[in-house]
């Protein structure tokens, strides 16, 4: 049985014209042939599609049920093709990204955002985390994506950087050191802190924290969070201190300080992070645009 488009077209020629000598003509054939391949049709089926006579043409019973699905299979066949076609430019398709929430002041969500409004077949779908956690869920395969912050190094993860800021110390506003405007990271070794547990990223952790323990001195974390919000409302309650990069304080609440820490510092780096060996056409064209 032979239902495949090239049998299909020539079919539905002669049941929207029923008229086989224009039928042919609009296929481009010759009538002959035409009939050929009609009569070859109705052969593989075992009906009659067609009733002829010298003067008219008209559709069997079973010519009509054939020819609405004729039209539903070819245009199911052209739908198709045209999804073959958009998920080969990236135009089409799902990715699932991750990212951290200090990340959200600089504004890459947004562009996320942006691009599902510029590219309406594409589904993104936003997953917050750690840094630590999300590399984890990428080399998984549960994301294709994410926004990473001082990550460690990964074998199969590309990092492509895009923002780099300094560190800052978060305390409260009644805090002895509040009224200065920069402090050496040594003055708060001893205060107790507020922090994230380690597990969040080992790189994560030591940058952060590589002003105050620049002295030798390891700071005792008294409360842990599982994001900069929680951390710095902490902070003004008096809980603790904390180092922070100077984004995440751009959401702090009232009785936050921030101060500037004295010295040489490396910064905080935001990366977008990918699988190396992740080459389809949606995530190229995802990232190329945020």
């Amino acid at each position: 049985m032979d239902l495949e488009p090239r049998a299909l077209r020539p079919f539905l020629a002669v049941a929207d014209l029923l008229h086989f000598g224009r039928a042919a003509e609009s296929l481009h054939i010759a009538q002959p042939a035409l009939s050929q391949q009609i009569k070859r049709l109705e052969r593989d089926l075992g009906v009659e599609l067609f009733v002829r006579s010298s003067r008219s043409v008209a559709l069997t019973a079973a010519g009509q049920v054939l020819r609405d699905r004729a039209r539903a299979l070819l245009a199911q066949g052209e739908k198709d093709a045209d999804e073959v076609v958009r998920v080969a430019r990236g135009e089409q398709g799902r990715l699932d990204v991750g990212f951290v929430s200090s990340a959200l002041p600089l504004g890459p969500v947004r562009r996320v955002q942006q691009f599902r409004d510029e590219h309406p077949l594409v589904q993104v779908h936003l997953t917050e985390g750690w840094t630590a956690h999300l590399l984890a869920r990428l080399l998984r395969g549960d994301l294709d994506l994410a926004i990473v912050r001082d990550p460690d190094a990964v074998d199969g993860v590309e990092l492509t950087p895009f923002h780099t800021e300094r560190f800052v110390a978060a305390v409260a506003s009644t805090h002895r050191l509040a009224g200065r405007s920069s402090i050496r990271g040594e003055e708060i070794a001893g205060d107790p802190f507020v922090f994230f547990p380690p597990g969040a990223g080992a790189l994560a952790t030591a940058r952060n924290l590589a002003p105050v323990v620049a002295g030798g001195a390891i700071p005792e974390v008294v409360q842990e969070a599982s994001n900069w919000t929680t951390l710095l409302h902490l902070v003004a309650a008096g809980v603790g201190v904390t180092v922070a990069p100077v984004s995440a304080l751009l959401t702090a609440p009232s009785g936050v300080v921030a101060l500037e820490l004295d010295g040489q510092h490396e910064p905080s780096t935001l990366a977008w992070a990918s699988r190396a060996d992740d080459t389809r056409p949606v995530l190229r064209r995802f990232i190329d645009a945020v």
